[in-house]
């Protein structure tokens, strides 16, 4: 199966890479100053799983033909239109796409430009970031990816894609109930980005303040508050794991949401906490605590749009 991946940044050029490593037939489509800096030095990964760096294949958006199986889509929220666009021309009647994205509310853009039956459900789970000089940097002790079937007629194409994995350094699963798996992945990210982005700080110096745990078992709660209205309860494993890893003592772990605010860079706000508050107020649920960290995503870009205009 041939396979593009979208992009060759934090979480393309790591998945992307690693099914190269394990002998996948993987083609990176990048933008021109990219695929330069790829020719030259190769694509870089620096990961406790272990470092690589490789002779990858490149195509740019002008000259990438319908040519693939499967196209992986890693772009941020914000970006999704124009991402959208630089993949129309490589999908034809049998490519199938499988987003990355965080979050739910790309998959009904994508539906309406390829069609249900040709997006498939992705959820990733990883923390990377692309370096200045170009070099993907892992930092965060999982690599995995789940994927899996939004409608029936696309089991086949997950299982000729599970078998492409087979050998490959990270973890997946093909996981038959997906849409389940996005939800839990948005509560957990929501809660994540909310409190670290809020807080301009990582998990461990979160919880070492005086209220800091409860306010984010209190995020925690809300954002699962809509997961169940919407008919996808979070189980009470999950919840565990997540309050786990909310709260632990001396963590680093942040979203990479804070990471683009403190570069003063654009941020999917809106597409993971805007979304999800819409979603409760339509409930009617009251959550204060993510309209709190929706309307400080907000604030910034209101900030940034003004700073950048003057």
């Amino acid at each position: 199966m041939r396979i593009l991946v979208l992009g060759a940044g934090a979480v393309g050029g790591y998945f992307g890479g690693r099914i190269q490593q394990a002998g996948g037939d993987v083609t990176f489509l990048v933008r021109p100053k990219r695929a330069a800096l790829l020719a030259r030095d190769g694509l870089r990964i620096a990961s406790k799983f272990g470092d690589a760096k490789l002779d990858v294949k490149v195509v740019t958006q002008d000259k990438v033909k319908a040519e693939y199986g499967i196209v992986l889509f890693t772009a941020k929220a914000y970006d999704l239109a124009s991402a959208i666009d630089a993949i129309v021309p490589a999908v034809n009647a049998k490519t199938c796409v499988v987003p990355f994205l965080n979050g739910i509310a790309h998959y009904e853009v994508l539906d309406s430009r390829f069609g249900r039956e040709r997006v498939l459900g992705g959820v990733a789970y990883i923390g990377t970031k692309l370096a200045p000089d170009g070099q993907v940097q892992h930092f965060n002790e999982f690599h995995r990816i789940a994927f899996g079937p939004r409608v029936r007629a696309q089991a086949g194409v997950c299982e000729a894609l599970a078998a492409g994995l087979k050998g490959v350094n990270f973890d997946w699963k093909l996981e038959p109930n997906i849409e389940q798996a996005l939800w839990d992945k948005w509560v957990l990210l929501a809660t994540l980005a909310g409190i670290t982005s809020l807080m301009r700080a990582p998990v461990g110096d979160v919880v070492a303040t005086e209220a800091g745990e409860k306010l984010v078992l209190v995020l925690l709660g809300e954002c699962t508050a809509v997961a169940k209205a919407e008919g996808f309860p979070t189980a009470e494993g999950a919840l565990e794991n997540f309050r786990g890893i909310l709260t632990k003592k001396g963590s680093t772990f942040s979203a990479s949401m804070l990471h683009d605010i403190e570069g003063g860079g654009s941020a999917e706000g809106e597409h993971i906490l805007g979304s999800l508050l819409a979603r409760a107020k339509k409930h009617r649920i009251a959550a204060p605590m993510l309209e709190v960290a929706a309307t400080h995503l907000q604030a910034y870009e209101a900030r940034r749009k003004r700073e950048k205009s003057s």
